[in-house]
């Protein structure tokens, strides 16, 4: 607006309507130079978190030769085109992200709520009041000439309501309601992150499952072939009925075993259904589905700091943080003066013809100064509140990043264990196919019995089934790790948007001090 005179509307510019009379210049006056000096903001200004001491780096070999990486679709590695569907319906459709979303809106509703906090209220009303004055009350109208006892009055203005922040307190609202959204939205990352991670769990247990049962299932078609033979051998005079018994116990043992894996392989399908917001049947097709064990690769993990600016949990905490911090600033306020100004206007009159004459128009400005100086120490008891509320808000942002670094450490040595386990078994695994392989061709050249060849056979089904099971182990031990480093979403590349009031400049959108 360009500075100078402001010409009023036609139906104001005369002397009588003049919208701020001259008895209410010099209070106008000096409302506006407090408006426009009064800039301070009392409170604790939240800059970033406290440093914390977070160590030099990994503790296992594993991690320290690993540089930076892309974590936010870390399954896209694996080569399972299952898996990538399974997730993009999952990311599409759980009802847990959906949750978090509304959350998101809600914490965003409140946030523009206390935005609009901090400007004027403006309500305009018209009314039409049809009355008629009593003839023997102590003003008895119907009695003055002109005056009839009955009245139509036609009112239309409006009314205007402003509290100042003088010192801060809408300013400090408004801070801590967009931190305390960020944390909202850093938490429904968490979600993603949990929903992502347990997609890939429940699948990983379905494909060990049933890798399980097919090598079980290799192993009881050679002991049955087993017990024939001992059976054969038994009716010749060559094996005792003990003998038998053996073979028989040995097939019955492993023949137990099929239901608990059937019903932990169907269990992990249906799961499967409920986490892509589906029902539970809805991916019952896969246990019939040819599947194929994931690549497990060694992806690098980056630095420990890097770690703790992706996990949703420590961003969630430092943001709740920086709220907290804007309480302190809220309850400090209310030891000083609040100015408030109401302004109302408008026009009555008996008849509309006369809205817009001069003499019609009514105003009215109210300014009010309000001091609490005597409340039994309430203000600053909610002040130690406050503080004692930041003080457990620090501690749990200090509890947040010792969490995920323990969650990171036994995440990677469990890994760790996981891939040296599979190793070994995978070295069993060649060892039992030699031996089967010896026992092949000692029994093609007659030199061994069957029994013989069918008894390295059963090692190499056991060996195999101890691969697949250590291969299925060490891939949700793989989800475990990249759930613990934060992997499964992508942070935004800017701050969230800041509307009408901005927090003090210099606060931190990412934990700072890891370094």
């Amino acid at each position: 607006m360009k500075s100078g005179t402001h010409s009023p509307p036609p139906f104001l510019r005369t002397a009588a309507t003049d919208p701020i009379p001259e008895a209410a210049r010099p209070l106008v006056m000096v409302l506006s130079s407090l408006l426009l000096t009064a800039c301070a903001t009392v409170g604790p200004d939240y800059l970033e978190p406290p440093p914390l001491d977070i160590g030099s780096g990994w503790t296992l070999p594993l991690a320290r030769e690993s540089g930076s990486a892309d974590l936010s679709q870390w399954w896209a590695a694996l080569d399972d085109p299952i898996l990538d569907r399974l997730m993009a319906t999952a990311l599409a459709r759980n009802l847990d992200l959906r949750q978090a979303a509304a959350r998101i809106d809600e914490a965003r509703a409140v946030r523009d709520r206390v935005a609009g906090e901090a400007l004027p209220t403006v309500a305009v009303g018209a009314s039409v009041n049809r009355r008629r004055q009593s003839g023997n009350g102590p003003l008895p109208i119907g009695t003055i000439p002109g005056l009839d006892a009955t009245q139509t009055i036609h009112d239309v203005g409006f009314d205007a309501a402003w509290e100042l922040d003088l010192f801060g307190a809408r300013r400090r609202a408004l801070e801590g309601a967009g931190a305390r959204l960020e944390a909202t939205e850093a938490e429904a990352q968490g979600v993603r992150m949990r929903i992502v991670a347990e997609v890939a769990r429940t699948w990983f247990t379905a494909v060990g499952a049933r890798h399980e049962l097919q090598t079980r299932q290799a192993t009881l078609d050679t002991l049955q072939k087993t017990l024939e033979l001992v059976r054969a051998r038994h009716a010749l005079g060559d094996a005792s009925a003990a003998d038998v018994e053996a073979a028989y116990a040995q097939w019955t043992a492993v023949n137990a075993l099929l239901p608990e894996i059937e019903a932990r392989q169907r269990a992990a399908v249906l799961g499967l259904g409920v986490l892509l917001g589906e029902p539970p049947e809805r991916e019952l097709a896969l246990l019939d589905s040819p599947l194929a064990s994931s690549t497990l690769r060694a992806l690098p993990i980056g630095q420990r700091a890097d770690m703790l600016r992706r996990r949703p949990d420590v961003l969630a905490a430092e943001r709740r943080l920086a709220a907290s911090s804007a309480d302190v600033g809220v309850a400090t306020a209310e030891l000083f003066p609040r100015l408030s100004i109401g302004v109302g206007g408008g026009f009555q009159a008996l008849s509309t013809g006369d809205w817009f004459d001069g003499s019609s128009s009514r105003f009215s400005i109210l300014p009010l100064i309000s001091w609490r100086l005597f409340d039994g120490g309430r203000v600053r008891a909610e002040i130690r509140a406050r503080e004692a509320g930041l003080q457990q808000a620090a501690l749990a942002y200090e509890q947040a990043v010792l969490t995920a670094l323990g969650d990171a450490e036994r995440a990677l040595g469990d890994y760790h264990a996981g891939l040296n386990t599979l190793g070994r078994h995978v070295m069993a695994l060649a060892a039992a196919r030699n031996s089967h392989a010896h026992a092949a061709q000692r029994y093609a050249a007659g030199d061994s019995a069957l029994v013989e060849v069918l008894a390295a056979q059963r090692s190499l089904h056991e060996a195999e089934t101890a691969v697949v099971r250590a291969h299925a182990n060490a891939a949700v031990q793989l989800v475990a790790l990249y759930k613990a480093l934060g992997g499964g979403w992508e942070a935004p590349p800017e701050p969230l948007e800041e509307i009408s009031l901005q927090p003090p400049a210099g606060i931190s959108r990412s934990p700072a001090g890891l370094e």
